[in-house]
């Protein structure tokens, strides 16, 4: 239990400003407005929308794949490549920072997460 209230401390520290880099490891918060420069600046970037199924189908980021958390551990690593360039989106936050610090564990190098999640994204949502 330690060992969560380390890691909340360590992310939440991370997130406070713009995008920040979290425990160095190669997972970069950001907010809304950087994650559509990201998405316009006409290098590939995979969006990946954590939710479930069905909320990913009611309302997503344009452009977003589903792959559902309680899959992700599982999926994440065939479907994903160390060198894509990848967006975590979940509810919140919490579920993308944790599979983004695990990509980044594992040699992915450019990982971002949504702080927020869906609730603070302010940008275009496709049905």
């Amino acid at each position: 239990m330690k060992t969560l209230g380390v890691m909340a401390l360590v992310v939440c520290g991370a997130v406070v400003g713009g995008a920040s880099s979290v425990a160095g490891a190669g997972l970069t918060t950001i907010d809304g407005v950087q994650l559509e420069r990201l998405m316009a600046d006409g290098n590939p970037l995979v969006i990946v929308d954590v939710r479930e199924p069905e909320l990913f189908a009611a309302g997503r980021v344009r452009g977003a794949i589903n792959i559902p958390y309680d899959d992700a551990r599982l999926r994440i690593f065939r479907e994903l490549r160390p060198q894509d360039r990848i967006a975590f989106v979940c509810h919140g936050g919490p579920m993308g920072d944790e599979l983004g610090r695990l990509l980044a564990a594992n040699g992915y190098r450019e990982v971002y997460n949504l702080k927020g999640g869906m609730k603070k994204w302010r940008g275009e949502v496709v049905h």
